[in-house]
């Protein structure tokens, strides 16, 4: 454990095996490859790389999740999302083609093709590898030296780390292709480097930090378009911060964020001149099968009552009932708040949550179809997880500390079943995760794992193998982390 600006860091070690351990665990599960919002991110990966084209014309028949438009050369289709992700996706795609010397037109494209599932469950895979499961990673080594760095304690910081990575859905959406998991990773990164580059005199001038988080909003942006509002409330975070730096700092600073944001976010631009020859159209605006995205700005209208509170308590979809130790994480925002040397951090905390809640409680598809939880309000969990650093650090006795750990422990069992199951619940379900993941799925050994996807394996076996890397991960993690917390008290 060391101290820089007399905030405590966590060991090194210790954000070393939590790395290893989010990235394995998010990498170990798969997601199913035709799911119309995987498979459409996929198929512009793949029209992009080997025909250099933005149409998914041959593989539309095979997802809803399109948009058509009309042009002089016929009607085409293009997928209906913002390009982020399939971006990050086309040079893993590249990449497993050069290297197994195939592409997708050595497959006969009928969604009953085995042939066909295999050829894109190992291109998904590989890209949730190198993309989603890296930033969740990498997020959560942040949030746990952003835990330890406001609290002071390395435990503090990691139970912070665990209920967002592995005590909520953001591990189950981190094995697929869509943009919550990755923009949740941004934005909390974005958070991570102003806080950090604003924390000290050695640190208030260092380029870095402005870079990191300019490139991680303005890359939020790309993935997902409503990642703006609560990259707006993080950039006036950023200019309360750094109000009492000298001013020709802070204008070199800024210059540095908002160049890189801007920066971060011409792919997406780039990506519409390509596809629809204009930077200011988007797929969305033809998006077929969906009525509801004409209503209000593509399906977004006013906040709903009814909805928020389906959004967080509701059993279809309710947040409570896949992360219910984030109770805890509210009420250590709240305790941020009260508290003067955290109260600005707390007040981006909450906002952040709330307008990720508004819009997804203003959202035509606000329960995001065949989903597990409220996946378009995934981007608000690191934020709420952010909470649990400081709720940790204020429990006084073992009971306290035991009942906490309990709750995190639930968390994260209730998460693993899911992840290793199926993220995409039906719609209709009334309790999915009980009703589908536990009894329907887990219950009959119907797993996703690396070795029974791809090894052969019987599900049980991948399954194990999985416990008997990541329960000895976890217990050093824990043990380091408790010893250091005996040394800072000494």
């Amino acid at each position: 454990m060391t101290k820089q600006d007399g905030i405590v860091r966590g060991p090194h070690g210790v954000a070393l095996l939590l790395f290893a351990l989010v990235w394995l665990s998010c990498v170990w599960f798969g997601s199913f490859e035709l799911n119309p919002n995987n498979a459409t991110r996929l198929f512009g990966a793949l029209s992009l790389v080997e025909r250099g084209e933005a149409t998914i014309d041959r593989y539309q028949t095979l997802t809803i999740d399109k948009a058509q438009f009309t042009r002089k050369s016929g009607v085409h289709y293009y997928m209906d999302k913002a390009p982020g992700v399939t971006l990050m996706a086309a040079p893993v795609v590249w990449a497993t083609n050069w290297i197994t010397g195939g592409n997708s037109y050595d497959q006969v494209i009928d969604i009953t093709n085995p042939k066909l599932a295999d050829f894109l469950r190992l291109r998904l895979g590989l890209a949730v590898a190198f993309g989603a499961a890296l930033l969740t990673a990498f997020a959560a080594v942040l949030l746990l030296d952003l835990g330890t760095g406001i609290t002071g304690s390395p435990a503090a910081g990691l139970f912070a780390a665990l209920g967002y990575a592995l005590g909520s859905i953001v591990w189950g959406w981190s094995t697929t292709l869509f943009g919550h998991a990755p923009v949740a990773a941004l934005l909390l990164m974005a958070t991570w480097a102003i806080w950090r580059g604003t924390s000290g005199d050695r640190e208030i001038g260092r380029w870095r930090y402005p870079l990191m988080a300019g490139a991680a909003l303005g890359w939020a942006v790309a993935i997902e378009f409503p990642s703006a509002l609560g990259g707006i409330a993080i950039g006036l975070w950023a200019l309360w911060r750094s109000r009492e730096a000298a001013w020709p700092m802070r204008r070199r600073l800024y210059l540095i964020a908002v160049g890189t944001a801007l920066v971060a976010v011409l792919p997406l631009a780039a990506y519409n001149q390509f596809a629809f020859g204009t930077p200011f159209m988007t797929g969305y605006q033809g998006v077929v099968g969906f009525g509801g995205m004409n209503e209000g700005l593509f399906g977004l209208t006013y906040p709903k009552p009814a909805v928020l509170w389906e959004i967080l308590f509701g059993t279809r979809r309710g947040m409570l009932w896949v992360a219910p130790v984030l109770v805890l994480g509210a009420l250590g925002v709240s305790r941020m708040i009260r508290a003067p040397a955290t109260r600005d951090l707390g007040v981006l905390a909450l906002s952040v949550i709330l307008i990720v809640l508004a819009v997804n409680a203003s959202y035509a598809y606000w329960d995001g179809g065949a989903s597990v939880g409220p996946r378009h309000s995934v981007p608000a969990i690191p934020f709420l997880a952010l909470g649990l650093a400081p709720f940790w650090a204020s429990l006084r006795g073992m009971g306290a500390k035991v009942a906490a750990a309990a709750l995190l422990g639930a968390s994260m069992l209730l998460n693993l079943v899911v992840a290793a199951t199926d993220i995409f619940a039906p719609e209709t379900m009334i309790t999915p995760v009980w009703t589908r993941n536990f009894v329907g799925l887990f219950a009959h050994a119907k797993l996703n794992t690396v070795p029974n996807l791809y090894w052969g394996w019987q599900p049980w076996w991948g399954f194990a193998l999985y416990l008997d890397i990541a329960l000895p991960l976890l217990g050093l993690m824990l043990w380091w982390t408790r010893r250091a917390d005996r040394l800072r008290s000494e």
